[in-house]
């Protein structure tokens, strides 16, 4: 029987090679080098992080007043009328939610959601220290007086005309259900168009691209579908082009549409339609970076992944590349912007007209891979920032004068009444703590977080206004 000397010293390099002491000192080894990365990252993240942060601080300290957000305390009105003891042991208890109330068009607190015609925001009459103020969700008149119709909107900046044109679907018709089971709908009437100065006052362009009232065959013709129309410039052949999704009543054809004028104000000359890649599309938006490549991001599968692919040289088409992103993750209404080299992206879950939880997505290169940062709603209460403050991405319009500074454009839907569905226009920052990949352990690439912060009521710093 062999005995241990038990006052021998232990030692952990007496192994031979090919032995499990070898396998852990490799093992080790590598969590240590992995472990030093991370060090290195953090450091090198905080350092650009800390100079964000500077920049904005010390270039335009109202910047912090837009990060001071402000809170809701929205107390849930008790249900009209009392329940006998009986129907209340035969219902099962449920708790009712502000989600509840936003869908009952009948709720008491309507009002705290879709404010009446008497607070709406009008830039000829609101002078002084009034102008310029956003008020999410009030009803928003043009220069005509007229409340705006560019839902599901896109913007761009023209520099021919020094102006913004603000594209989207012009809901101005009654709202109704194509069957039982159908999603509530408005026939098209077509694109509305509003240009601006300032991005506060905007003038009523007109209907750039008309519903077809005859041709029941055609694309636009008045019982199909039109949403999510985005414009972009293309300087080879001074053409303005329009994407949007295109489909029947029943949400079956998921196609994109393609338009294109001569001018940013139209008309446009819808060209036809077509399956991307050929698969179906549905929520979607385009993306022109900066070299002059533009982009098509749809909702894909049965909305359960999102597609990616640039455009043809003139922005007529798509090219044979194609990559899959978020897959399985189920998201739609994307909205793409760039800053510092990094792609970020905000997009919403799939729950029709319902208000759902936004998450944002960064990667270093359009193509991918996407990874996903978190929530980016901050302010509000805990259910305002589970629903996206109510309202649904649609575009991010990036600010001159400060980098990673834009203005988040989402639609608070209204599913009773299509056309009375509001704009919510919040600020969303680049920059400050990051936030981490869900599925990096270890925590890297670390990009800064995208801060969507809830205001009642807000403005731009004069220094980011548009001058005429």
């Amino acid at each position: 029987m062999r005995v241990r000397n038990k006052y021998r010293k232990s030692t952990a390099f007496p192994c031979n090679v090919g032995s499990r002491c070898s396998i852990s000192i490799v093992v080790w080894s590598l969590v240590g080098f992995l472990l030093m990365l991370q060090i290195y990252s953090l450091i090198s993240h905080r350092n650009t992080v800390s100079g964000d942060v500077k920049l904005h601080m010390s270039r335009h300290p109202l910047v912090r007043e837009l990060e001071q957000v402000e809170e809701e305390n929205i107390q849930i009105p008790p249900p009209k009328g009392k329940r006998s003891p009986r129907a209340a042991k035969r219902r099962p208890k449920r708790t009712t939610t502000l989600v509840d109330e936003f869908l009952d068009e009948n709720s008491q607190i309507r009002h705290v959601f879709f404010p009446d015609m008497k607070t709406a925001i009008d830039p000829l009459k609101d002078a002084g220290n009034d102008s310029f103020y956003y008020y999410p969700a009030r009803i928003w008149l043009d220069t005509e007086g007229n409340p705006i119709q560019a839902h599901g909107g896109g913007m761009i900046y023209d520099e021919r005309s020094s102006a913004y044109y603000w594209y989207g679907e012009y809901k101005d018709g009654p709202t109704y259900h194509a069957h039982k089971k159908g999603a509530a709908r408005v026939d098209i009437i077509g694109v509305g168009c509003y240009s601006s100065k300032d991005l506060w006052t905007w003038k009523n362009e007109g209907i750039v691209l008309t519903a077809e009232e005859l041709n029941e065959t055609h694309d636009l013709h008045k019982s199909n579908v039109l949403e999510r129309p985005k414009v972009i410039y293309n300087e080879n052949t001074g053409k303005y082009v329009m994407w949007m999704h295109i489909d029947d009543a029943n949400y079956t054809k998921a196609a994109v549409g393609i338009a294109v004028s001569d001018y940013p104000t139209g008309p446009f000359d819808y060209l036809g339609s077509q399956r991307p890649h050929g698969y179906e599309s549905r929520d979607m938006t385009v993306f022109k970076d900066d070299d002059g490549v533009a982009y098509l991001i749809y909702s894909s599968e049965e909305n359960s992944e999102l597609h990616i692919g640039p455009l043809t040289k003139d922005y007529l088409d798509v090219k044979p590349d194609m990559r899959r992103i978020l897959v399985g993750q189920h998201r739609e209404a994307p909205a793409l912007f760039k800053y510092r080299g990094t792609y970020y992206m905000i997009t919403s879950g799939c729950t029709g007209w319902a208000p759902n939880e936004a998450l944002a997505h960064a990667a270093d290169s359009i193509m991918g891979p996407w990874e996903t940062m978190g929530n980016p709603c901050i302010g509000g209460n805990k259910m305002f920032r589970l629903a996206t403050f109510f309202a649904q991405s649609t575009f991010v319009i990036p600010l001159p004068g400060i980098p990673g500074s834009y203005i988040f454009m989402a639609d608070r839907w209204n599913p009773a009444d299509l056309s009375d569905s509001r704009y919510v226009w919040l600020p969303l920052i680049v920059g400050g703590p990051a936030d981490r990949p869900f599925e990096f352990n270890f925590g890297f690439p670390l990009w800064p977080r995208v801060s969507i912060y809830w205001h009642r009521k807000w403005r731009l710093p004069s220094s980011w206004r548009v001058t005429k």
